[in-house]
């Protein structure tokens, strides 16, 4: 029955990532499409843990962080990109 449940939750979130790529492909503006982005990140976060319960193991566990850092630091980099219009600034100093 618990299977079942992991299951049904992994197909569940599979269609949230589905449906959050029609927004980044679609967005009309690009803060929705950075918060798209962010949103499957979160998805793959979840469906690695249930995969992680369904196996009965805890070895994803260092990819769930690991996917969580690169999620956070690419909505990071995105929206520094919106308010500034370049990711790194490099000073010339004369």
């Amino acid at each position: 029955m618990f299977a079942y449940l992991l299951m049904t939750a992994l197909m569940i979130i599979a269609a949230s990532i589905l449906i959050s790529l029609y927004r980044v492909i679609r967005g009309p503006s690009m803060p929705d499409r950075i918060i798209a982005v962010d949103t499957i990140g979160i998805n793959i976060i979840g469906m690695v843990a249930i995969i992680s319960m369904m196996l009965e193991t805890q070895a994803f566990l260092e990819i769930i962080l690991l996917i969580g850092i690169l999620a956070f630091i690419g909505t990071i980099s995105y929206a520094k990109f919106l308010e500034r219009g370049v990711v790194i600034e490099r000073r010339r100093d004369q």
